[in-house]
């Protein structure tokens, strides 16, 4: 009776198809919650992150002899006064745009007047057609921003929860190495899952600043030169888009284009296209996720799923925090559990993977008698 017993013991509680539902559910049901009340999640995640990006530079400043107030204090000041003068340019764009749209109405109501004859010649209704007629003019084009972006009261309210979750973050940052000591000698896992988190935020961040700034002044220099309308405009919204990874290029592109067609006709779209469009694909296809995907471990796949996911559930604040947030769902369940750690071959961690192949190839190199290049037979490194 006693292997029946044993073998009762071994069976998980739920069976296999009933726990993947209840978990399928649970992470449904979190989802809303979390979409629920985005407008408190989004900001204090946000100050969160900023928070881990400041942490060093405090960190070095107390080594340098500097009271913690001191240190602490500056670099809340640093990061609001950051944050306050990228609302501030962000503001001042949106009202720059608001002014250009009007200059470039005619354009504009003959472009949609085109598109609303080729929508008849190809059998849509006058009533479609006109509808498309409406959506060409500039009050409705700020009335959908407006919308999509929120307005300046929401603005404001999002500021004054990051400022004081700086504030309290970085009080309560003071505490957080005698915490982890104190984790480590019970949850060990869990101190150094969080801990690669916070370094791989970091690395993500400034890598993708680094090139989202050089990104932006040469978005913004080459549409100087092919006299785009906004300029600078663009180049800024380029350079907030880069946060926003695999999808970010093609959204920053578009009013480029649509305002280049006015400006210029065709020959200024086909020159965006080539020139802008060219370079900056090669930097977020090819620069950007050598130096990015190294940081964050993420596969491509899984990364253009978690934006699109984070933007349903947190609007589009949760686009650019896409990676962030899924290396902080990852930290939670996989990495703070190490009997989990091997699911992260499937999240895009390729050092496992790594580790596997190579012993497969010894192991196939064995039995045909010949040892990995740069080994002995004996397994040793040898030298050159």
């Amino acid at each position: 009776m006693e292997p029946a017993s044993s073998e009762s013991d071994l069976r998980p509680a739920l069976p296999r198809t009933a726990a993947i539902l209840l978990a399928l559910a649970g992470a449904t049901v979190v989802a809303f919650g979390l979409g629920a009340v985005r407008g408190i999640v989004t900001p204090v995640f946000l100050a969160f992150v900023l928070t881990l990006c400041v942490h060093p530079i405090r960190r070095w400043m107390q080594a340098r002899g500097i009271s913690r107030g001191i240190a602490t204090g500056t670099t809340i000041a640093a990061v609001f006064g950051l944050l306050v003068a990228f609302a501030a340019v962000f503001v001042g764009s949106l009202a720059q745009f608001s002014a250009l749209l009007p200059q470039y109405a005619p354009q504009m109501s003959q472009l949609g007047a085109n598109i609303a004859a080729t929508l008849e010649s190809l059998g849509f209704g006058p009533e479609q057609a006109q509808e498309v007629l409406n959506g060409f003019t500039p009050d409705r084009i700020i009335a959908f921003l407006g919308g999509l972006l929120g307005n300046i009261a929401s603005l404001l309210g999002s500021l004054v929860i990051i400022l004081t979750m700086l504030i309290l973050m970085a009080v309560d940052g003071s505490r957080v190495p005698a915490i982890l000591t104190h984790l480590n000698h019970h949850r060990p896992a869990l101190v150094s899952a969080f801990i690669g988190f916070g370094t791989g935020v970091r690395r993500y961040l400034v890598a993708t600043t680094v090139l989202g700034i050089a990104q932006g002044l040469f978005n913004w220099l080459i549409l100087v030169i092919l006299q785009v309308p906004g300029a600078l405009l663009w180049g800024l919204l380029s350079f907030i888009c880069s946060f926003i990874p695999n999808i970010g290029y093609f959204i920053a592109i578009v009013p480029p284009l649509f305002f280049g067609f006015l400006a210029g006709g065709w020959p200024t779209v086909w020159a965006i296209i080539i020139i802008y469009g060219g370079i900056n694909a090669v930097i977020q296809s090819i620069i950007q996720p050598k130096y990015v995907g190294s940081a964050v471990s993420l596969s491509e796949t899984l990364t253009f799923v978690s934006v699109l996911f984070w933007t349903v559930v947190l609007g589009p604040v949760g686009a650019i925090l896409a990676v962030p947030l899924t290396l902080f769902v990852r930290t939670i369940l996989l990495d703070a559990d190490p009997s989990l750690s091997w699911w992260r071959a499937l999240t895009g961690d390729q050092k496992d993977v790594k580790l596997l192949l190579r012993q497969e190839d010894d192991a196939i190199r064995a039995r045909r008698g010949r040892p990995r290049p740069g080994r002995s037979d004996t397994g040793s490194d040898t030298k050159a």
